[in-house]
């Protein structure tokens, strides 16, 4: 038995890649049904000040073609903050690269979604790739 009904998990995911796997075959492993959270293209340059590579209707479609994904969420302006997206989905455990877990806002909100029943469950980074270094791969390859 998993220990979660439902999971959350949200990100860019731009230039899918094998540690974007990772997280979600994890996740799903410990929850029986997982929501995954897309950033909006309009989120991504607010955050990153960059497009993504893929638009968000792409991505959108690949994750919901991933076996370990029951459903795609926007993630936007109005709820990318941890507390919105329990106050709409209702998360036993948001699930994240433990990337964050030292991260004072994410200890915070911890504390907070433990008040409110829920949970943040952090999983080991996938050191070997990321959307970065494809990035700087493509940017390398393109110099010669």
């Amino acid at each position: 038995m998993k220990p979660y009904k439902v999971g959350y998990v949200a990100g860019v995911f731009d230039l899918f890649h094998v540690g974007h796997l990772n997280l979600l075959k994890r996740s799903k492993e410990r929850c029986d049904y997982l929501i995954v959270g897309a950033l909006t293209d309009e989120l991504v340059i607010k955050f990153k000040k960059n497009p993504p590579y893929i638009p968000f209707e792409e991505r959108k479609q690949i994750l919901e073609a991933i076996r370990y994904v029951d459903e795609v969420v926007a993630v936007t302006e109005e709820n990318h903050e941890k507390m919105k997206a329990w106050q709409l989905y209702h998360y036993d455990c948001l699930f994240s690269g433990d990337d964050y877990s030292g991260n004072e806002y994410w200890i915070q909100d911890k504390k907070t979604l433990n008040e409110h029943g829920s949970n943040i469950e952090y999983f080991p980074y996938t050191k070997s790739t990321s959307s970065t270094m494809i990035k700087a791969a493509i940017l390398k390859s393109l110099e010669k």
